[in-house]
Order: C-alpha cells, then sequence, then structure tokens
C-alpha cells in the first residue's frame, strides 16, 4: 500500500476542520456515542478505505470494519464503519465521505481500462500520466493502483523520456541522435525512452533505445509500425499515448504494445456515495 504520513492525513482532516465543529458545538451533542456507516449507491472499485480509516482514527474514532482497496462492490454495499463520538463521527465524516468517492471513482474508471485493454492484449499494462491534480499524486496513485494499473512516471527524476521540447534545445532530432550515445553513457543505471512519431520511432529502434513512445498514432496505423518495430529490435519497449481511454483502449492494446499511457482516470466522476450515522453503542 502506498505510504501516506500522518502530516497527510493531518493536511486532509484540516482542510474541512480548521479549528471546531462549530454545529455540534453548539448543538452540545459532542460527547454522545455513535456509528458511522460509509456505503456506495453504485457499483465500483473501492480506493481510500485505509486512508479514510487514518482520518477516522486520527480524530479519535474506532474503525470497526473496512472494505479491501481494488474489491468490486455492489450498490449498496457498505466501505467504511467507524464508532466514536459526535464530535469525532462529524468531523471524519466529509473528509473520509470524499477520499471514498473521488478515489474510488478513479479507481473504477482505471479498471475499466485495464480489463478493456487486457481483453485486447494480457499483456498490455495500463499506466496513468503525470497529468493529474497538484497536491494530489500521492491519493490519486493509491487510487490507480487500486484499479490494477501503474503509475507511468511518479516524477521527473525517474526513467529518462526525451520530448519534442527536449530536443528542440539540442538541434532537434537530429541534434538529438547525435548525443544519444554520450546519453547513454551517462545514465547505465536508467532506462531511456523518447516520444517519437513513426519515421522517428525506426531511427530510434535502429539505435537500440530502450523505450519509445508513439504518440497519437492512429490506432489503424499502429499495428504494423509495431510488428516493423519489433522486426528490428525485439526487445524494444513499446508505449502508446495520446487520446487512450476506456472506449478505445482495447484497440490500442491489440497493437501489440507493451502498455497504454492515458490520463483518462482522473477524469472520472465521483462515485454516488453517502454516511449514515446512528447514536448509540
Amino acid at each position: 500500500m502506498l505510504q501516506i504520513s500522518d502530516a497527510r492525513i493531518d493536511e486532509l482532516i484540516a482542510e474541512d476542520v480548521p479549528y471546531v465543529d462549530l454545529t455540534t458545538e453548539v448543538m452540545g451533542i459532542g460527547d454522545r456515542q455513535g456509528t458511522m456507516r460509509y456505503f456506495t449507491r453504485e457499483g465500483c472499485v473501492v480506493a481510500g478505505t485505509p486512508y479514510a480509516s487514518r482520518v477516522a482514527q486520527r480524530l479519535g474514532c474506532a474503525v470497526s470494519w473496512a472494505e479491501a482497496p481494488g474489491a468490486r462492490v455492489d450498490a449498496g454495499a457498505e466501505l467504511l464503519v467507524v464508532r466514536g463520538s459526535a464530535e469525532c463521527l462529524h468531523k471524519a465524516w466529509k473528509v473520509g465521505l470524499n477520499l471514498l468517492d473521488h478515489l474510488s471513482a478513479v479507481a473504477t474508471k482505471t479498471r475499466a481500462m485495464v480489463d478493456e485493454a487486457h481483453a485486447g492484449n494480457p499483456r498490455c499494462e495500463i499506466m496513468t500520466t503525470r497529468k493529474s491534480m497538484p497536491g494530489a499524486k500521492d491519493l490519486l496513485m493509491h487510487a490507480v493502483m487500486a484499479g490494477g494499473a501503474w503509475p507511468h512516471r511518479l516524477g521527473l527524476s525517474e526513467t529518462i523520456l526525451v520530448f519534442e521540447n527536449h530536443t528542440a534545445f539540442c538541434g532537434g532530432f537530429e541534434g538529438f541522435l547525435e548525443m544519444l550515445d554520450s546519453m547513454r553513457s551517462r545514465c547505465v543505471e536508467k532506462k531511456l525512452f523518447v516520444e517519437a512519431n513513426a519515421e522517428q520511432a525506426m531511427e530510434l529502434a535502429r539505435r537500440g533505445v530502450d523505450g519509445i513512445q508513439l504518440d497519437k498514432v492512429p490506432v489503424g496505423e499502429l499495428s504494423d509500425l509495431v510488428r516493423e518495430l519489433r522486426a528490428i529490435d525485439p526487445r524494444v519497449t513499446l508505449v502508446a499515448s495520446g487520446g487512450i481511454d476506456p472506449s478505445n483502449a482495447r484497440a490500442y492494446a491489440a497493437t501489440g504494445v507493451d502498455a497504454l499511457a492515458t490520463t483518462a482516470p482522473y477524469n472520472a466522476k465521483p462515485v454516488d456515495m453517502s454516511a449514515r450515522m446512528s447514536a448509540g453503542r
């Protein structure tokens, strides 16, 4: 499971509860004990339960039960049950709910894409890009992994990935090819990937790069290109990117690429979820 610090959990709480739950204080019900049950009104793939649980615990509640991330559940299913004082339950309420409905949405859409990709090619994986909401990467990575996918790159300090924006500073694609050997000698422990069009991809395969990201190549042209690139270098990793979503993931995967890079799961509509509270132990 993704590591998230207590300080991060406290940040999530402070965003919704900067000082006090004024309603509970004014009503004078803060010390009364009760139970809160989170549930979903839609079938979904669950994500966020470990962090919603930690929110509740940091606020003094006890977690009685939590559904596992990655579980497929039907409408009406309970996701998390917590017990504590009315004050603690109300402070945890919306922070936990927002985590569950947003992250489960991402996990659900991710799982749909994974299933489509595997139907077209069981060896083709879904990878999510860095185009996520700033400040939410840790939570989104949890949701993506709960949905059965992997992050493409968590940041610039990982795999070397050369874009056109990089080659613009070294004389274009031809200038980049001239420096390719020296680059490889400087990054002996890292893989070297390059985003390229079809013509550039052929040259890169001949030059022995570790991987090629094929951006916005129409699916109807991609199968032939993949075969040609594999004939040049059977070991090269091929990633398709650009406009890939649940509607076309199966077709792109069937072209024989190793992975599909996508931003689509981040745009998932929150799952319809809610919470019920009841008084008493």
